[in-house]
């Protein structure tokens, strides 16, 4: 028995909204990576995207409302695409507050959770291309918990490094901030592989 069947909706709408998700994670990195040159243009970019994957969610929402039979329970679906929001929220105000706090050098760490965010918009697209295949979705759950693990690692550590090097209290004040915001968009991408691994389990 399918999970999601090839004809439902529901399945073509998650992954519409993954690819959004790919293609924001993709500019925040890039971003990051070419520093405030590019950034605020890439936040930006993000912020359309962020208002496509709005009404992405409105469709997901409205189906759901109005379809007697779905193929997972209804509080399922209302749980993932609500956890794929967070995420899409996530990134976009990540970059915003890296453009409004006009963070030059952007720190190495943080350069590292973009590339962190981007790995697990990837494993998110790898887990519901899996889903529509009932295919084995678990193994791309479990690299974006081993995701999130590393990105608490690295934010963990580039705080305490804060408190022990930086002497402006201003400065220490917003780069703690973007740092728990990429921190929190990591795990607002765990929260949607949680709910697709308790979604196989009922379903096994």
């Amino acid at each position: 028995m399918r999970l999601l069947p090839r004809e439902e909706k529901f399945y073509h709408l998650f992954l519409k909204q993954v690819d959004i998700i790919s293609e924001a994670t993709r500019l925040l990195q890039e971003g990051v990576q070419a520093g405030n040159s590019r950034l605020a243009g890439a936040a930006t970019e993000i912020s359309v995207l962020e208002h496509k994957g709005d009404e992405v969610i409105h469709e997901l929402f409205t189906r759901l409302n109005s379809t007697f039979i779905t193929p997972i329970d209804p509080e399922d679906i209302h749980a993932i695409s609500a956890a794929l929001d967070n995420v899409l929220d996530g990134i976009e105000d990540t970059a915003h507050r890296l453009v409004a706090y006009r963070i030059e050098p952007i720190p190495s760490d943080m350069v590292q959770l973009s590339v962190i965010v981007s790995k697990c918009a990837k494993a998110l697209k790898s887990a519901f291309l899996e889903l529509e295949k009932n295919g084995p979705i678990m193994e791309h759950c479990i690299e974006i918990n081993r995701l999130e693990n590393e990105a608490d690692l690295i934010g963990r550590s580039a705080v305490v490094d804060l408190f022990d090097k930086q002497k402006d209290p201003i400065t220490l004040i917003k780069l703690k901030e973007v740092y728990e915001f990429f921190e929190a968009t990591v795990d607002s991408c765990e929260d949607v592989a949680d709910v697709l691994q308790n979604v196989v389990v009922k379903n096994s």
